[in-house]
Protein backbone atom coordinates (compact mmCIF):
# COMPACT_ATOMS: atom_id res chain seq x y z
CA UNK A 1 0.00 0.00 0.00
CA UNK A 2 1.49 3.22 -0.91
CA UNK A 3 1.78 6.08 1.48
CA UNK A 4 -0.98 8.22 -0.22
CA UNK A 5 -3.14 5.03 0.33
CA UNK A 6 -2.51 4.68 4.02
CA UNK A 7 -2.74 8.60 4.69
CA UNK A 8 -6.44 8.66 3.25
CA UNK A 9 -7.35 5.70 5.12
CA UNK A 10 -5.57 7.38 8.33
CA UNK A 11 -7.67 10.54 7.23
CA UNK A 12 -11.19 8.36 7.37
CA UNK A 13 -10.43 6.29 10.67
CA UNK A 14 -9.63 9.79 12.24
CA UNK A 15 -12.82 11.03 10.97
CA UNK A 16 -14.80 8.91 13.30
CA UNK A 17 -13.40 11.02 16.29
CA UNK A 18 -14.05 14.38 14.61
CA UNK A 19 -17.41 14.88 15.49
CA UNK A 20 -18.32 15.91 19.51
CA UNK A 21 -21.08 13.44 19.82
CA UNK A 22 -18.93 10.38 19.31
CA UNK A 23 -15.60 11.77 20.89
CA UNK A 24 -17.66 12.40 23.67
CA UNK A 25 -19.24 8.58 23.77
CA UNK A 26 -15.64 7.72 23.81
CA UNK A 27 -14.36 9.37 26.70
CA UNK A 28 -17.37 8.27 28.28
CA UNK A 29 -16.19 4.19 28.08
CA UNK A 30 -12.83 5.34 29.44
CA UNK A 31 -14.49 4.69 32.69
CA UNK A 32 -14.21 0.40 31.26
CA UNK A 33 -17.87 -0.33 31.47
CA UNK A 34 -19.98 -1.75 28.85
CA UNK A 35 -23.14 1.06 28.23
CA UNK A 36 -25.97 1.10 26.64
CA UNK A 37 -27.43 3.23 23.96
CA UNK A 38 -29.81 4.37 25.47
CA UNK A 39 -27.46 5.81 28.82
CA UNK A 40 -25.53 7.12 25.72
CA UNK A 41 -28.41 9.08 23.92
CA UNK A 42 -29.11 10.22 27.50
CA UNK A 43 -25.49 11.25 28.53
CA UNK A 44 -25.04 13.45 24.56
CA UNK A 45 -28.35 14.82 24.63
CA UNK A 46 -28.71 12.99 21.26
CA UNK A 47 -32.04 11.11 19.56
CA UNK A 48 -31.56 7.18 20.31
CA UNK A 49 -31.88 6.61 16.77
CA UNK A 50 -29.33 9.45 15.91
CA UNK A 51 -26.61 7.49 18.80
CA UNK A 52 -27.38 4.24 17.60
CA UNK A 53 -25.40 5.72 13.75
CA UNK A 54 -22.97 7.03 15.79
CA UNK A 55 -22.33 3.97 17.53
CA UNK A 56 -22.60 1.86 14.59
CA UNK A 57 -20.16 3.67 12.91
CA UNK A 58 -17.18 3.19 15.80
CA UNK A 59 -18.19 -0.96 16.19
CA UNK A 60 -17.54 -0.60 11.76
CA UNK A 61 -14.10 1.33 12.75
CA UNK A 62 -12.84 -0.81 15.53
CA UNK A 63 -12.90 1.66 18.11
CA UNK A 64 -16.10 0.16 20.24
CA UNK A 65 -16.78 -3.52 20.68
CA UNK A 66 -20.78 -4.59 20.88
CA UNK A 67 -21.74 -6.83 23.31
CA UNK A 68 -25.09 -9.22 23.30
CA UNK A 69 -26.76 -9.97 26.30
CA UNK A 70 -30.18 -11.49 25.62
CA UNK A 71 -31.91 -8.82 23.49
CA UNK A 72 -29.81 -5.89 24.70
CA UNK A 73 -27.23 -4.14 23.35
CA UNK A 74 -24.32 -3.17 25.09
CA UNK A 75 -20.68 -1.19 23.72
CA UNK A 76 -17.53 -0.78 25.32
CA UNK A 77 -13.66 0.75 23.93
CA UNK A 78 -12.12 -1.95 21.51
CA UNK A 79 -9.87 -2.96 24.39
CA UNK A 80 -6.81 -0.64 26.65
CA UNK A 81 -4.99 0.15 23.45
CA UNK A 82 -7.70 2.39 22.00
CA UNK A 83 -8.21 3.53 25.59
CA UNK A 84 -4.78 4.47 25.82
CA UNK A 85 -5.20 6.51 22.52
CA UNK A 86 -8.56 8.36 23.31
CA UNK A 87 -6.91 9.56 27.00
CA UNK A 88 -3.82 10.34 24.80
CA UNK A 89 -5.63 12.11 22.27
CA UNK A 90 -7.65 14.14 25.20
CA UNK A 91 -4.33 14.95 26.97
CA UNK A 92 -2.70 16.76 23.92
CA UNK A 93 -5.56 18.79 23.49
CA UNK A 94 -5.30 22.88 24.54
CA UNK A 95 -5.79 22.79 27.91
CA UNK A 96 -8.72 25.51 28.86
CA UNK A 97 -9.11 26.95 31.88
CA UNK A 98 -12.42 25.84 33.46
CA UNK A 99 -14.44 28.26 35.86
CA UNK A 100 -16.40 25.76 38.70
CA UNK A 101 -19.54 27.72 39.92
CA UNK A 102 -20.82 26.27 42.50
CA UNK A 103 -18.93 23.71 45.61
CA UNK A 104 -19.80 20.25 43.83
CA UNK A 105 -18.65 21.05 40.50
CA UNK A 106 -15.40 22.09 42.30
CA UNK A 107 -15.37 19.04 44.19
CA UNK A 108 -16.15 16.70 41.28
CA UNK A 109 -13.37 18.43 39.36
CA UNK A 110 -10.81 18.11 41.61
CA UNK A 111 -11.84 14.22 42.71
CA UNK A 112 -11.05 13.67 39.04
CA UNK A 113 -7.86 15.32 39.01
CA UNK A 114 -6.95 13.42 42.17
CA UNK A 115 -7.29 9.66 41.90
CA UNK A 116 -9.06 8.27 38.45
CA UNK A 117 -9.57 5.10 36.07
CA UNK A 118 -8.21 5.23 32.78
CA UNK A 119 -10.02 2.03 31.62
CA UNK A 120 -8.65 -0.38 33.88
CA UNK A 121 -5.77 1.36 34.84
CA UNK A 122 -5.22 4.49 37.87
CA UNK A 123 -4.65 7.98 36.28
CA UNK A 124 -4.84 11.43 37.47
CA UNK A 125 -1.95 12.85 40.19
CA UNK A 126 -2.59 8.98 41.90
CA UNK A 127 -1.64 7.11 38.50
CA UNK A 128 1.47 9.66 37.65
CA UNK A 129 2.65 9.15 41.49
CA UNK A 130 2.48 5.86 41.66
CA UNK A 131 4.57 6.08 38.22
CA UNK A 132 7.45 8.07 39.49
CA UNK A 133 7.51 5.85 42.87
CA UNK A 134 8.08 2.87 40.93
CA UNK A 135 10.76 4.69 38.53
CA UNK A 136 12.79 6.12 41.74
CA UNK A 137 12.93 2.51 43.54
CA UNK A 138 14.28 1.10 40.09
CA UNK A 139 10.84 -0.73 39.24
CA UNK A 140 10.85 0.64 35.98
CA UNK A 141 13.23 1.35 33.81
CA UNK A 142 12.85 4.46 30.69
CA UNK A 143 16.21 4.22 29.37
CA UNK A 144 14.66 2.34 26.42
CA UNK A 145 10.59 3.24 26.22
CA UNK A 146 9.63 1.98 29.80
CA UNK A 147 10.00 -1.54 30.70
CA UNK A 148 9.50 -3.68 33.96
CA UNK A 149 12.23 -4.58 35.76
CA UNK A 150 14.00 -7.72 37.66
CA UNK A 151 13.10 -5.85 40.76
CA UNK A 152 10.01 -4.29 39.46
CA UNK A 153 8.90 -7.95 38.80
CA UNK A 154 9.71 -9.28 42.44
CA UNK A 155 8.03 -6.67 43.91
CA UNK A 156 5.03 -7.37 42.20
CA UNK A 157 5.38 -10.98 43.82
CA UNK A 158 5.81 -9.36 47.60
CA UNK A 159 2.73 -7.81 46.66
CA UNK A 160 1.07 -11.09 45.44
CA UNK A 161 0.10 -9.73 42.10
CA UNK A 162 1.19 -12.37 39.19
CA UNK A 163 1.02 -11.02 36.10
CA UNK A 164 -0.72 -13.66 33.16
CA UNK A 165 0.69 -13.43 29.48
CA UNK A 166 -1.95 -11.44 27.06
CA UNK A 167 -1.47 -11.81 23.35
CA UNK A 168 -0.83 -8.26 22.31
CA UNK A 169 -0.96 -6.33 25.29
CA UNK A 170 2.84 -5.62 27.03
CA UNK A 171 3.26 -5.49 30.27
CA UNK A 172 3.88 -1.90 30.78
CA UNK A 173 3.02 1.28 28.93
CA UNK A 174 3.26 4.61 29.21
CA UNK A 175 0.00 6.35 28.81
CA UNK A 176 -0.13 10.39 28.44
CA UNK A 177 -2.37 11.41 31.60
CA UNK A 178 -5.05 14.17 30.08
CA UNK A 179 -5.00 16.20 33.52
CA UNK A 180 -1.41 15.81 34.51
CA UNK A 181 0.38 15.82 31.20
CA UNK A 182 2.45 13.06 32.14
CA UNK A 183 2.38 9.82 31.91
CA UNK A 184 1.05 7.33 34.02
CA UNK A 185 1.45 3.35 33.83
CA UNK A 186 -0.69 1.14 31.62
CA UNK A 187 -0.47 -2.20 30.43
CA UNK A 188 -1.09 -5.67 32.33
CA UNK A 189 0.77 -4.08 34.79
CA UNK A 190 -1.02 -0.69 35.16
CA UNK A 191 -4.15 -2.93 34.99
CA UNK A 192 -3.40 -5.47 38.00
CA UNK A 193 -2.08 -2.64 40.50
CA UNK A 194 -5.93 -0.90 39.72
CA UNK A 195 -7.29 -3.97 40.49
CA UNK A 196 -5.13 -4.67 43.37
CA UNK A 197 -5.82 -1.01 45.05
CA UNK A 198 -9.94 -1.79 44.72
CA UNK A 199 -9.61 -5.23 45.74
CA UNK A 200 -7.95 -4.07 48.95
CA UNK A 201 -9.90 -1.68 49.37
CA UNK A 202 -6.74 1.33 48.85
CA UNK A 203 -9.13 2.81 46.05
CA UNK A 204 -13.27 3.50 45.95
CA UNK A 205 -15.32 4.00 43.16
CA UNK A 206 -16.64 7.53 43.06
CA UNK A 207 -20.41 6.34 41.81
CA UNK A 208 -21.18 8.46 38.45
CA UNK A 209 -17.77 9.06 37.63
CA UNK A 210 -14.61 7.62 36.77
CA UNK A 211 -12.81 9.61 40.32
CA UNK A 212 -11.87 7.25 43.01
CA UNK A 213 -11.79 7.93 46.63
CA UNK A 214 -7.84 7.13 48.12
CA UNK A 215 -7.66 5.71 51.18
CA UNK A 216 -4.35 6.32 53.74
CA UNK A 217 -3.59 2.13 52.67
CA UNK A 218 -2.62 3.02 49.47
CA UNK A 219 1.05 3.22 50.67
CA UNK A 220 0.81 -0.10 50.47
CA UNK A 221 2.22 0.80 46.85
CA UNK A 222 5.25 2.71 48.25
CA UNK A 223 4.27 5.77 47.74
CA UNK A 224 5.90 8.34 49.69
CA UNK A 225 3.90 9.96 52.93
CA UNK A 226 3.59 13.43 51.82
CA UNK A 227 1.99 11.96 48.31
CA UNK A 228 -0.22 9.94 50.01
CA UNK A 229 -1.70 13.06 52.36
CA UNK A 230 -2.03 14.76 49.44
CA UNK A 231 -3.98 11.95 47.74
CA UNK A 232 -6.63 11.53 51.10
Amino acid sequence: MSMQAEGQELAAWARMLADGTRATVCLALLDGRAWTATELSRLTHVSRPTISEHLNLLVDGGLLAEVRQGRHRYVRLAGPETAELIEGLAALTPRRTQTANNLAAVSKRDAFARARTCYDHLAGKLGVALTDAMTERGLLDWSDGVTLTKHGTAWLTDLGITIEPRRGRPAVRACLDVTERRPHLAGAVGSALCAHAVEHGWVRPIRGTRALKVAAEIRGFGLPTGVVQELV
